[in-house]
């Protein structure tokens, strides 16, 4: 689901796409996700609650700026830095605990969010962005989400 939103932000930011509809894909899946959150808060995985959450929020975020036109997105980087925080606190538990793929996973959530945290700010471009959304779809939202969803155990 996830990978709907970071797919056609990171066309938007190479020049394909426009904003209210990526805006739209945004805040929908910004929804879903804060709703997968609760879900697994009520079902008692509060650790990860808290990182669906998270980004959650920030996708909407990111959806108001979209649909909304906001010029100066530093409020939003803003919230985006404070997701990569979140992000990097994730990573550590993780690798802390022994999980080294969802260490590494989380790591690259922090990575990203601090891109678009330097992205809001003006200092990294569209494309690097978009090119590192690209990558991480496959290794930081599918190849998890297929494996888990089979039965399968996650590499590492």
């Amino acid at each position: 689901m996830i990978s709907l939103m970071w797919f056609t932000v990171a066309l938007l930011n190479l020049g394909y796409g426009e904003a209210k509809g990526t805006g739209f894909v945004c805040g929908i899946v910004g929804l879903l996700t804060v709703i997968c959150g609760l879900i697994d808060g009520v079902k008692g995985d509060v650790l990860g609650a808290g990182l669906l959450f998270a980004h959650g929020l920030l996708y909407i975020c990111i959806a108001y700026a979209l649909l909304y036109g906001l010029e100066n997105l530093k409020s939003i980087g803003n919230v985006s830095l404070t997701v990569a925080f979140i992000s990097t606190i994730y990573s550590f538990i993780n690798f802390s605990s022994g999980d080294i793929y969802m260490g590494l996973v989380t790591g690259g959530y922090a990575v990203l969010t601090y891109m678009v945290w330097l992205n809001f700010y003006g200092k990294l471009s569209n494309r690097v962005v978009a090119c590192s959304l690209i990558v991480w779809i496959p290794i930081g939202l599918w190849i998890p989400a297929f494996l888990l969803g089979l039965g399968k155990a996650l590499p590492f």
